[in-house]
């Protein structure tokens, strides 16, 4: 598919090429692209988030979140909630920098660059691209420091969290075909998908509760690990969301 005409004025679509940024506290505009910027989080990062807080997911959604348009009318999306101040900085922005770095959220891991996620037709493998933002206010763009995307990737630690979001746009692109049709927004399956999707520690209570690991063909290694990984039961939780809902036979009872 060429992505030409459709990508917009300021991004510049990278495919086997090079890039050059570095951003650091020496250049000008340092922090200011953590201001008054509307940063969406997936699943995965508000479990990074959580846990580097140390908090539940149901406090870090009550203090860091708003809902906000996600990528069709079927399923909201999520963003993390500035400060209310005049230049609106990122909860987590300190004097020296990011306060959470090592946990940051996927976006911000991945700028300058955007991800998209194309999947080009059923049972085919998910086509990946990265586009270069131009921010006007951005001076890294004149560094001088190259990156290839798989040195970038690497460099970011974006290898873990791509994963995931690439489970998530699978299951996203599911949420687009309105799978909970008649019973309206809000309703009882889409709060189910969404505590299954952001709210993981309300969503492993209610697996212990219901007893719900035992009711799938799963091995003892896999039990363990929903168990005692945030990501394990996320994997899960998308895999049962897609059996209950759409009958996709994710999940072998």
């Amino acid at each position: 598919m060429d992505f030409d005409h459709l990508v917009p004025p300021d991004r510049t679509l990278i495919a086997n090429g090079t890039f050059q940024f570095h951003c650091h506290a020496a250049v000008p505009c340092y922090r200011s692209c953590c201001c008054n910027v509307d940063i969406l989080l997936f699943p995965y990062d508000v479990i990074f988030l959580k846990n580097r807080l140390n908090i539940s997911s149901a406090e870090f959604l009550q203090a860091h979140t708003r809902l906000c348009a996600g990528s069709h009318p079927f399923f909201p999306g999520l963003q993390l909630k500035m400060l209310e101040d005049e230049r609106h900085p990122c909860p987590f922005l300190a004097e020296a920098g990011c306060s959470v770095y090592t946990h940051r959220p996927s976006a911000c891991r991945t700028y300058p660059l955007e991800r998209a996620v194309e999947r080009p037709g059923s049972g085919q493998p998910l086509r990946i691209h990265y586009f270069l933002t131009h921010h006007p206010y951005c001076q890294g763009h004149f560094e001088e420091r190259r990156y290839s995307i798989k040195q970038w990737e690497r460099d970011q630690m974006l290898d873990e969290c791509n994963l995931y979001n690439d489970l998530w746009a699978e299951v996203d692109a599911f949420f687009a075909t309105n799978p909970w049709a008649g019973e309206g927004a809000a309703g009882p399956y889409q709060q189910l998908a969404f505590m299954v999707c952001y709210n993981i520690d309300d969503f492993r209570s209610y697996v212990e509760n219901h007893d719900l690991v035992s009711r799938f063909r799963l091995s003892k290694e896999d039990r363990r690990r929903i168990g005692r990984d945030d990501g394990a039961l996320l994997r899960f939780g998308f895999d049962w969301l897609e059996t209950i809902l759409g009958g996709r036979k994710k999940l072998v009872r």
